[in-house]
C-alpha cells in the first residue's frame, strides 16, 4: 500500500526481465501467458501411491496345492479337471494413498490443511550486498541501541517468523489465483471480494466476531487502480461498479497480517503487450530498490538507484514514445504491527535523507512509475480509514451513532485501515454520519484515490522484506514475481 509523501519532505527531492511473448496478459515483464503454474501451489507430498499388483500371481501353485488337499478331505473335489483350476489368490486391498492437497479454484483450501506442520516456507533470502561497504559499519548506541535490540530479538522470534510466513503464502497462493483467472470482462468489485474472501478463507478466519479480524485477516482494503489512477482505489457501497476492459493497465495491491505481522505486496497486470515495458520498469525499479535495501544502508542510496533504473526505460503507446517516470510524491514505507505506514519512508527520487535502515526492521519496497507528470492529486470519494496514531481508546461525542461506530471499529480493526464494504460486511447500517463525525474530529484519518493526469498509465510493484541480522529476507517473494 503506497504511502503519501509527507508534506515537510517534498522540498528535499530533487527536480529488465524476459521480452514479452504472446500471451493473454502480462504481469511485469514476465513472459506474457506465464503466469504461475507453482509447483504444488503449496501441497504437501506426492500424487499418491499406485497399486501395483505385479506379483498377484506369486505362489498360487502352492495354493492350488493347499486347495486340492482340503477339497479331498471334506469330499468336495468334482471332476479332475476342476481340481486342477487355479484358483486366484485373495489379496487384502491395501489402501489407497490420499493424493496430496492442492489448493483450489477459488482459493478456499485453509492454509493449515496444505501444510499441517504449521511451518510455512521461509521467503528469498539474500545476503547483504557490498555496494554500500562504507555505510555498514554499526553504530549503536543510547536510545537506537535500545530499539534495535527489540526489533532484532523479533524477528530472531520464530513464533513471529512464521506468522509473516503464513502470511506471506497467503498472499502468494491468493495471487496466484488472480494472475490466472482475471480477464477483462470481470466487475473491480467482483475481483476484490473475491480476493479478500480468498484471503479469509485460507487464513480460516472469516473476521465477523469481534476481536478475529485483529488475529489474521486482511492488511488494509484491496486496491485495484485503473490506468491514471496511481493508487488507492477499492470499490465501495454507491460507487458505480467498473468493468476491467483489455486496454487497462490494473494494479492489484492488497495486504495479509496474521496477529498484526502485515505483508504488503503487489503486483501490476495488462492484457495489452503495448504496456510491457511500462510494467517492466517499475518492476525491475522494485527489485533494484530491494537489491540496494540493507542494514545501515541510507535511504537516499535506496532512492537514486530506484530512480536510475526507472528512467533507463521508456514505452511507446499508440505512436507515441514516453519516459517512464517514478511518482516523486509516493514512497515505500517501513511497517509496524498492525500499521501499515510505519515512520520511515522510501522515495522513488533522489534526496538528501540521510537516515539509515536498521537491523530488525521490516519495510515495503515499493515502486510507482507513470507516463504521466509523476505527481498526483486526491481523486473522488475515499478509498479507506484508519485510525490516527493518538486515536484515544474510547471516545464520548455528542453523536451516538459515532460513539457505537467507534467501538465496532476498535474491535474490529484496531489501526489497520478499513473501507466501508468491510463496515457492511460486519451488518453495519446507516453509519456514515458516525464516520464523518468522527473524521472531522480527528479521529479517523480518510484516504483519498490518488490520480495522474487523465490519459496516462501507471503500475507498481512491491514486496515486503524483513531485515534479519544475517541477510534480508524477501518474505512475499514467489514464483511470479
Amino acid at each position: 500500500m503506497g504511502s503519501k509523501t509527507l508534506e515537510d519532505e517534498r522540498h528535499m527531492y530533487q527536480d529488465r526481465d524476459s521480452p514479452s511473448t504472446a500471451g493473454s496478459k502480462s504481469a511485469g515483464g514476465e513472459p506474457r501467458g506465464t503466469h504461475l503454474s507453482r509447483d504444488g501451489d503449496g501441497c504437501v507430498g506426492g500424487d499418491g501411491g499406485s497399486n501395483d499388483d505385479d506379483d498377484d500371481d506369486d505362489g498360487d501353485d502352492a495354493i492350488d496345492a493347499t486347495t486340492a488337499l482340503i477339497a479331498a478331505v471334506v469330499g468336495s473335489v468334482g471332476s479332475a479337471n476342476a481340481s486342477k483350476q487355479k484358483k486366484k489368490r485373495k489379496r487384502p486391498k491395501r489402501k489407497q494413498r490420499s493424493s496430496a492437497l492442492k489448493q483450489s479454484s477459488p482459493p478456499r483450501v485453509p492454509l493449515g490443511d496444505l501444510f499441517p506442520s504449521g511451518d510455512y516456507p521461509v521467503g528469498q533470502l539474500l545476503p547483504y550486498g557490498s555496494a554500500f561497504d562504507d555505510t555498514t559499519a554499526r553504530t549503536r548506541h543510547g536510545a537506537a541501541e535500545s530499539r534495535n535490540d527489540r526489533r532484532q530479538h523479533r524477528l530472531n522470534d520464530a513464533t513471529v517468523l512464521n506468522d509473516y510466513r503464513k502470511a506471506a503464502e497467503v498472499h502468494r497462493q491468493v495471487r496466484n489465483w488472480v494472475q490466472q483467472t482475471v480477464q477483462p470482462g470481470q466487475t473491480l468489485t467482483g475481483i476484490a471480494t473475491g480476493i479478500e474472501d480468498g484471503v479469509r478463507a485460507l487464513l480460516g478466519n472469516a473476521g465477523l466476531d469481534p476481536g478475529q479480524g485483529l488475529q489474521a485477516g486482511l492488511g488494509f482494503p484491496t486496491g485495484l487502480a485503473l490506468n491514471h489512477c496511481v493508487a488507492h482505489y477499492t470499490p465501495n457501497p454507491g460507487h458505480k461498479d467498473v468493468v476491467l476492459q483489455r486496454q487497462d493497465v490494473i494494479k492489484v495491491d492488497f495486504g495479509v497480517h496474521v496477529n498484526g505481522w502485515i505483508v504488503d505486496s503487489a503486483f501490476t497486470m495488462s492484457f495489452d503487450p503495448t504496456y510491457d515495458s511500462l510494467l517492466a520498469a517499475v518492476k525491475d525499479a522494485t527489485n533494484t530498490g530491494i537489491k540496494t535495501a540493507g542494514i545501515d544502508v541510507r535511504i537516499s542510496d535506496v532512492s537514486a538507484a530506484i530512480q536510475e533504473v526507472m528512467e533507463s526505460y521508456e514505452v511507446e503507446i499508440r505512436g507515441k514514445v514516453f519516459p517512464v517516470k517514478p511518482v516523486r510524491d509516493l514512497c515505500g514505507h517501513d511497517i509496524k504491527p498492525y500499521r501499515i505506514h510505519g515512520e520511515k519512508t522510501i522515495p522513488f527520487t533522489k534526496n538528501s535523507i540521510q537516515t539509515k535502515m536498521e537491523e530488525g526492521e521490516v519495510f515495503a519496497i515499493e515502486t510507482f512509475g507513470t507516463t504521466g507528470r509523476g505527481r498526483t492529486v486526491e481523486g473522488d470519494g475515499i478509498y479507506g480509514y484508519g485510525l490516527s496514531p493518538h486515536a484515544p481508546k474510547q471516545v464520548s461525542l455528542p453523536l451516538t451513532s459515532a460513539n457505537r461506530l467507534y467501538k465496532t471499529i476498535r474491535e474490529n480493526f484496531g489501526t489497520l485501515v478499513f473501507c466501508r464494504r468491510y463496515l457492511e460486511r460486519l451488518g453495519c447500517e446507516r453509519y456514515l454520519a458516525g464516520l464523518n463525525c468522527l473524521v472531522s474530529n480527528g479521529i479517523l484519518e480518510p484516504h483519498r484515490p490518488l490520480m495522474d493526469i487523465p490519459g496516462s498509465y501507471s503500475a507498481q510493484f512491491e514486496h515486503t522484506i524483513l531485515l534479519r541480522e544475517s541477510s534480508k529476507e524477501v518474505i512475499s517473494r514467489g514464483d511470479d514475481y
